[in-house]
């Protein structure tokens, strides 16, 4: 009996969201299925961002619309399900990644509070030890976020900043955000080829 192991992506409200869509199509592209949760706040950055409503009765057309692809072997769970798989830790998740992550969402996560599906979630990650990518899109930060990250580093989460990189030669926004999808990728081992390489030879990306 095969049993579907996913990658769980929570999609929180900070701006950025298509960080979020790179690296699902990205986990996607790589053969790898994708829980999906989008926070409340999420939903409103989603559409600010887009002009994509997300709506649980209509999650597949709008997810489908979102990626730019029809979005099989994915999986979404409302954000207020607590009842959800990806709640328990016996649910079998690979890990999961939060991008971007909010500043409240990073709070949530590293005092424990699960007060939604997407901190739930996470808290489950890191107390069965599982991977857990954290991608703040926040700046400057105040003390406290920074006292959460620091937190979140300690319990085991990699915290990845989305912080563009121009050494690969991006000639687009597109291209700037494929490659935090990639830093994100190559944190959970999943291969992609969203950018060029260092190979320690100036220009070679260009």
């Amino acid at each position: 009996m095969n049993t579907r192991a996913p990658w769980v992506v929570g999609v929180s409200g900070a701006s950025g969201t298509p960080y979020a869509r790179s690296v699902i199509n990205g986990l996607l592209d790589a053969g790898r299925p994708v829980d999906v949760v989008v926070s409340r706040a999420a939903r409103l950055t989603i559409l600010d961002e887009t002009g994509i409503a997300f709506r649980d009765a209509h999650w597949t057309e709008d997810l489908g619309e979102w990626l730019g692809r029809d979005p099989v072997d994915v999986r979404h769970w409302p954000a207020g399900d607590l009842a959800a798989g990806p709640a328990s830790g016996s649910y079998p998740a690979l890990g999961m990644v939060v991008v971007p992550a909010s500043t409240a969402a990073v709070a949530g996560i590293a005092i424990g509070l699960s007060k939604d599906l997407l901190q739930r979630a996470a808290d489950v990650t890191l107390k069965e030890r599982r991977p857990l990518v954290v991608v703040p899109r926040e700046t400057p930060y105040t003390r406290a976020t920074l006292q959460h990250l620091l937190e979140l580093h300690d319990a085991g989460a990699v915290v990845l900043p989305a912080s563009p990189g121009f050494y690969s030669g991006a000639k687009s926004v597109d291209q700037l955000v494929d490659f935090v999808a990639a830093k994100v990728l190559d944190a959970i081992g999943v291969p992609h080829d969203l950018i060029t390489r260092w190979t320690g030879e100036l220009g070679a990306g260009r």
